[in-house]
């Protein structure tokens, strides 16, 4: 029984043509090659994130974010995009107004998250803020640059923040592992390979 339903499935792919065939195993071997990469031992990882621009200006139609970052993927994190698994950029902003009376007051505390990925069936890149539309890049850096130099955030809307009142601002980072399949989180929490995100606090004066 078990030797009819393998030649069943061998019958079946080999009806469907090569092309077929050819594109099915090399999914497979792909999706081999990634587990594979997860599981070995991390090697040395520059995990840094360098803020290279961070300012909030006021505009008509609220608080919007102007950031930029500097970084590069590690020989990991590069193989597992290339490999077929989606990477997630999380920022996250938080302002906060100090009172001396009592606990400070959260006004603003929001986060959105870009997603790159690569199909290695047309060998391009995808990358777009999730729930968006995405842009499609046949080169890796001009895909990042988009991560690396996002577009301006409104963060909060008008009347949020209190004029001529000064903000803590935090701003975070981050390579969100959250996203991660379920099989591959246990080792990207456990891999250095995998930790990459910054954090810088300045302060605003609301306008």
């Amino acid at each position: 029984m078990r030797e009819r339903f393998i030649w069943q499935i061998s019958t079946d792919l080999l009806s469907t043509g090569p092309l077929v065939t050819r594109r099915f195993f090399r999914l497979l071997a792909c999706q081999l090659l990634l587990l594979l990469a997860c599981a070995l031992p991390a090697a040395h990882a520059d995990d840094t994130v360098e803020i290279t621009r961070n300012y909030i200006e006021a505009a008509e139609e609220g608080y919007r974010l102007s950031a930029a970052y500097s970084f590069e993927l590690n020989h990991g994190l590069e193989d597992a995009l290339q490999h077929g698994l989606s990477l997630y950029f999380t920022t996250e902003v938080e302002l906060t107004r100090p009172r001396w009376y009592w606990v400070d007051e959260k006004a603003v505390s929001v986060k959105r998250t870009a997603k790159i990925s690569y199909n290695v069936l047309t060998r391009q890149y995808h990358v777009g803020i999730v729930g968006s539309v995405q842009q499609s890049f046949a080169a890796l850096e001009d895909a990042l640059f988009l991560i690396r130099r996002p577009s301006r955030w409104v963060v909060a809307p008008r009347g949020a923040l209190k004029i001529g009142e000064v903000y803590n601002v935090s701003l975070r980072m981050r390579l969100d592992r959250d996203f991660l399949p379920k099989p591959i989180q246990v080792n990207a929490f456990n891999n250095s390979e995998w930790r990459l995100e910054t954090k810088k606090t300045f302060q605003y004066r609301a306008e």
